[in-house]
């Protein structure tokens, strides 16, 4: 069970900064659409369960150490060109969107330059990526459960303390603009955009489990773990949308308005999740090219840190708004190819 619990905890972890740490996602994606973003959430929660447990299984089962030789044995040589090609761009791209989320996050709470943050969190995912694989996995894991807790805690006093209703608060949140036309086009595209997001370093975290169904149902609980975490931020975002609709962060503004001091706490946390999926994203993207371990590896990633690192001042908010929803709609031939491999495995590799 603890390996269970390891996988799924590492799971969230990789995602997460991507997906809903910031609350600006969350807030775009679901609570724009009001009440019917909520049906939304709960469409995205049992995608995620499935898919997670598929992609953890396949890991396992293939024992991989890069997403390549997966993507090419599921999606078959052609198709795999086009679904290699998304998930490397996914890897740079939500890479360089975690590095402005940096600086974005500390320039909101305590004022600092954008470059401050970003280059802070620059120096912090090259240092965690000179470790091996489990320690990598270890690190994500182990910050976890903090914004597990605090997103329960947050979402919880939002909703006991509501002065208003939901239907009373559904104008404003429809407000809220979005590139997204409409409920259920925008929960499928969070689960395309962030399922490309976590499918190299899911399927190395698989790779790394010799015992499947360990990888099976960590993935599994993982995916819907992060489905409920979702669900949770975006009723709090919802309930304090008056609040918190113009703010990079959110989740941080709520917990501004809760408790300035909590809300340092929670910057913490938050930096510390974007933390997370920034080391998944540019370690996943180095082991698509470079063997990990090597001093090339090491030397590969440190360049493409730098080249994020100046990609980053584009802006958090205009990469989310522009970069994300593209990739969630190029994501849907990755989870075409997915939900195909779960009825038609590959066999099992043996190690």
């Amino acid at each position: 069970m603890d390996k269970i619990l390891k996988i799924a905890s590492a799971f969230i972890g990789i995602i997460v900064g991507a997906g809903f740490a910031s609350g600006q996602e969350i807030l775009k994606y679901f609570t724009s659409f009001g009440l019917l973003g909520t049906i939304g959430a709960i469409v995205s929660t049992a995608l995620f369960a499935y898919l997670g447990m598929v992609l953890t299984q396949l890991g396992s089962r293939m024992q991989t150490s890069s997403h390549k030789d997966v993507i090419y044995k599921i999606s078959g040589r052609y198709l795999g060109i086009l679904v290699d090609f998304i998930i490397i761009l996914t890897l740079f791209g939500v890479g360089v969107v975690m590095i402005a989320g940096a600086g974005s996050n500390l320039n909101q709470q305590f004022g600092l330059p954008p470059l401050v943050g970003s280059l802070l969190m620059v120096v912090i995912v090259f240092l965690t990526i000179l470790l091996n694989v489990d320690k990598v996995i270890g690190v994500i894991g182990s910050i976890t459960p903090f914004l597990i807790l605090s997103v329960m805690g947050v979402s919880i006093y939002c909703l006991l303390t509501m002065d208003t209703s939901f239907d009373s608060l559904n104008s404003t949140a429809i407000e809220v603009p979005t590139t997204l036309p409409n409920w259920f086009i925008s929960a499928i595209n969070y689960v395309s955009l962030n399922i490309a997001v976590g499918v190299s370093m899911a399927l190395v975290m698989g790779g790394s489990e010799k015992d499947e169904r360990i990888a099976k149902w960590g993935g599994f609980l993982g995916g819907l773990g992060l489905g409920v975490l979702i669900l949770l931020s975006h009723l709090a975002i919802f309930s304090k949308v008056d609040i918190v609709k113009d703010a990079d962060f959110p989740m941080l503004a709520i917990m501004n308005d809760i408790s300035p001091i909590l809300a340092i706490f929670m910057a913490f946390i938050l930096y510390g999740m974007i933390f997370n999926t920034a080391v998944s994203m540019f370690y996943a993207f180095g082991a698509r090219f470079i063997q990990i371990g090597t001093i090339q590896f090491k030397e590969f990633v440190f360049v493409t840190l730098l080249i994020g690192f100046v990609l980053s001042f584009f802006g958090f908010t205009k990469l989310v708004d522009l970069f994300y929803p593209i990739i969630g709609y190029l994501g849907l031939f990755l989870v075409a190819a997915l939900i195909f491999a779960s009825f038609w495995m590959p066999e099992k590799v043996k190690r």
